[in-house]
């Protein structure tokens, strides 16, 4: 596939994944404060497609950034993309601790209130700036 496919794939499935990054802890924020069985298996439910079967894994699997590296391999020597790799990692932490959070809510052992998930949603935010920035700018080290 030409490199320019591969790389508008690859932003296309980046923001879809965002999208499932941003929305999920959000969810969180507002299951955290039910109360009632009906609207607790409703966030429940909405939590798990969300990570399972919708945006955020298979987004997460098709953004994978190998079909672009392997076009430029000359890239993984330079420091900016290097770093970018460590970003992104970080967001696959990221994702695999709110799948600790759906099996929490699940299970009913969450132990955190809207105020500590509204925080733990920007994680994302910090790491999407930290990433636009780096291959923007691709600034020198």
């Amino acid at each position: 596939m030409p490199y320019l496919w591969l790389k508008a794939l690859h932003i296309i499935f980046v923001v879809a994944w965002f999208a499932g990054l941003f929305y999920l802890p959000r969810l969180f924020v507002y299951h955290c404060d039910v109360d009632d069985s009906v609207a607790n298996a409703r966030f429940q439910l909405m939590e798990r497609r969300l990570y399972l079967f919708t945006l955020m894994n298979t987004a997460m699997a098709v953004a994978c950034g190998a079909g672009l590296v392997i076009e430029q391999p000359f890239w993984l020597t330079q420091t900016w993309m290097q770093i970018k790799v460590a970003l992104v990692l970080a967001l696959l932490g990221f994702q695999w601790s709110c799948w600790r959070l759906v099996v929490a809510f699940r299970e009913g052992r969450n132990q955190h209130d809207g105020r500590w998930y509204r925080w733990y949603n920007e994680i994302p935010t910090v790491l999407l700036f930290a990433i636009v920035i780096l291959v923007v700018v691709k600034p020198a080290f």
